[in-house]
């Protein structure tokens, strides 16, 4: 049996200075966090303050971050892109020795570079959304009480859980002004919202989408037991049309939302998201804008830099109120780097998924950090830890920035698809499929191959497992 004993080893290594802790940190945090940690930096140092501002503009700019007067500006604004630089030059220093080291690299080291900064941030819930809209659609207060009610009657998922009478009693209105408040509130987005049942729900987007005559809005509302057991044939007798003009029907159906309220977070939910970044469309190109409003605008005191000029005082006192305006320089140049780096990460992504915000997640290409990096001119973890629980609004809704980080395949012409669009065509088969000989994952596998999307029988298998798409002997229908 071996002995205990003390052994000195020899090693390599790298630490995080603690200015570069602070500089990671505020890059890493959401925009409520970034607030807080801005806000305890407030506290420990008196020479900076914040001051108000007006909306900026949609790139970042350096006006204004230092707090120093306009025969400044231009200086500054060199030195913060100095600043960024050499910040940028650091990480990637410490990320090249933690790997390098002692020629190995450990498990510590990928955590270390796969880490994304947990955080806290607000999202907008679906009573606050639909409360903003019920007072600018009516002025009726007997309405607008009937409406709330309604709203504080939906659960999670945006349907209504209460019946009409219910709601009367509850809000002591007649029956009809609440059913005039429910009319107006089913007209709210999302669509589908206040619905007290799937039919009703699917109905009200058909006709939204103009379908409330068509063969869709027939299948919903008197087969829509038979459409959830894909009994095609069955609806297409009753209805008297062509199966296949069914299964393009089911198809459609398929693409709309059975649970209108599931992409706003509850009312109670402790982890929640607030965009820091939109995207729009502006003269015929997708621009990024920055929501600057939760990342407040610091200087340095005027009061302290007349201090520090005034002869006599203290050497201690000079000394100390130096660095702490050294540490406020450092704070401000940090707050620049990060709305920066974030907004050149954000425009480079828009750029290389155009097709993604012109026609939705079908579209989604494949995408790399290591893409994003050399776009931006900055290391890859870099891109990783700056869209760390960072949200984008884009016509689709709010994305984590980094649901379009995403693998993919080539196909045999070079076009490159995202999991998400061979997932879209894998779903599209099945829609299309003979119910009483539906495709086997190898059935897929050759048509897609035959398309010359390249894959392997067990990822059809996985694609369709998370589809919710049952496998073939279980979606048989007939004989």
């Amino acid at each position: 049996m071996g002995g205990f004993g003390l052994h000195q080893n020899l090693g390599l290594g790298q630490t995080l200075s603690p200015q570069m802790q602070q500089s990671l940190a505020l890059l890493q945090a959401p925009a409520l966090e970034l607030r807080s940690l801005i806000q305890q930096e407030l506290e420990v140092n008196p020479v900076l303050e914040e001051v108000a501002e007006e909306p900026r503009a949609e790139a970042p700019s350096d006006e204004g971050w230092d707090g120093e007067d306009g025969s400044a500006a231009s200086a500054e604004s060199d030195r913060a892109a100095e600043a960024a630089a050499e910040a940028d030059a650091d990480w990637r220093e410490y990320f090249a020795q933690s790997k390098a080291g002692n020629g190995t690299y450990t498990a510590e080291d990928a955590e270390r570079r796969r880490y994304f900064f947990d955080s806290q941030a607000e999202e907008e819930t679906l009573s606050f959304h639909l409360t903003e809209q019920l007072t600018l659609a009516d002025n009726d207060p007997r309405i607008v009480e009937a409406g709330k009610e309604i709203i504080g009657s939906l659960d999670d998922d945006g349907f209504l859980t209460a019946t009409v009478d219910e709601v009367a009693a509850s809000a002591m209105l007649p029956t009809d002004v609440v059913q005039q408040a429910l009319a107006l509130v089913q007209t709210f987005d999302p669509v589908g919202v206040a619905a007290r049942d799937l039919r009703e729900c699917l109905l009200i987007q058909l006709d939204r989408l103009g379908k409330a005559e068509d063969i869709e809005a027939a299948i919903v509302s008197h087969h829509l037991p038979d459409l959830g057991r894909r009994k095609f044939q069955d609806i297409a007798r009753a209805l008297r049309v062509p199966v296949d003009r069914v299964m393009q029907a089911a198809h459609f159906i398929a693409t709309l939302q059975p649970r209108p309220g599931s992409t706003f977070a509850p009312d109670d939910k402790r982890h929640i998201v607030q965009a820091e970044l939109a995207v729009q469309k502006q003269g015929g190109l997708w621009v990024v804008v920055l929501n600057d409003d939760a990342v407040p605008r610091l200087r340095i005191s005027d009061t302290y830099k007349d201090i520090l000029a005034t002869d006599g005082n203290d050497a201690k006192v000079r000394e100390y109120l130096k660095e702490k305006i050294r540490s406020g320089k450092f704070i401000i140049k940090c707050l620049h780097l990060r709305q920066q780096t974030l907004f050149n990460i954000a425009t480079a992504i828009v750029a290389r998924q155009t097709e993604f915000f012109e026609q939705g997640a079908a579209m989604l290409k494949p995408l790399t950090m290591s893409q994003i990096a050399e776009a931006v001119s900055v290391h890859e973890t870099t891109v990783s830890r700056a869209i760390a629980n960072k949200y984008i609004q884009t016509p689709w809704g709010v994305f984590d920035l980094k649901y379009f980080f995403t693998p993919g395949y080539q196909t045999a012409s070079g076009e490159f698809l995202s999991n998400t669009s061979v997932k879209e065509s894998i779903s599209d088969l099945v829609a299309r499929e003979n119910p009483q000989k539906p495709l086997s994952d190898q059935e897929i596998v050759t048509i897609l191959s035959e398309r010359g999307i390249p894959l392997a029988r067990r990822t059809v298998a996985k694609y369709r497992s998370e589809l919710n798409i049952l496998p073939s002997n279980l979606r048989r229908v007939g004989s």
